[in-house]
């Protein structure tokens, strides 16, 4: 009897492994393709985006575009203007120290075209001795210098005689009919006027014809 149940014990046993094989995947191909197989069903079984969420995602983004682009162009447009107030505030500042530089003498030349007036009329005066005709030569001399000092830093005696009436210019104190000139006209200078760098610091004294 022992032996007997010994053999139905491995006969059992025997069919127990061979059903345990039956049930698991013949190779490992079978395993991989029966997961995507249970993939695929899961995508097809998801549920296809919302067309208004998309609509409504797009008008967003759309909107968050816009604004970002305005931003730029805001941004673009201070830049500019700054570029532009910083050229001009340059352009301005150069100009000043140009002025600066050329007109650095103005006060100076004003007071010494009084001297360069003095020295005008006493060699206007008529001299007949040694002793004034040697003096009057040496004044000559120091006006010649001071026109050339002058000259150099860039005064120029106004042109007047004879020249048509120019209030920017010219200062009339006298006027007088006269049939060789047109009305108008500069005919006598009174005092000389001058300009510094084209600038007019003193206008000349003149009569005028009428």
């Amino acid at each position: 009897m022992t032996e007997q149940a010994n053999k139905e014990e491995l006969n059992t046993n025997e069919k127990a492994e061979a059903i345990n094989q039956e049930e698991q995947p013949e190779t490992i191909e079978e395993e991989l393709a029966s997961e995507s197989k249970d993939a695929s069903e899961a995508v097809k079984n998801e549920e296809a985006p919302d067309t208004d969420t998309l609509l409504k995602k797009i008008a967003e983004q759309t909107d968050e575009i816009d604004t970002l682009t305005k931003k730029v162009d805001d941004f673009n447009n201070r830049m500019l203007r700054t570029q532009a107030d910083f050229d001009n505030f340059r352009k301005r500042t150069s100009k000043e120290k140009a002025d600066a530089r050329k007109y650095r003498a103005q006060d100076l030349v004003t007071d010494m075209l009084e001297i360069l007036d003095n020295f005008q009329r006493a060699l206007a005066v008529e001299t007949v001795s040694e002793d004034g005709q040697a003096l009057k030569k040496g004044m000559e001399m120091v006006l010649s210098k001071l026109e050339n000092a002058l000259k150099k830093e860039g005064v120029e005696e106004i042109a007047s005689l004879h020249q048509p009436f120019d209030p920017n210019v010219h200062q009339a104190v006298m006027q007088e009919d006269s049939a060789e000139h047109e009305a108008g006209t500069v005919i006598q200078v009174l005092q000389a006027g001058y300009s510094l760098n084209g600038r007019v610091i003193r206008p000349a004294m003149v009569k005028v014809s009428s």
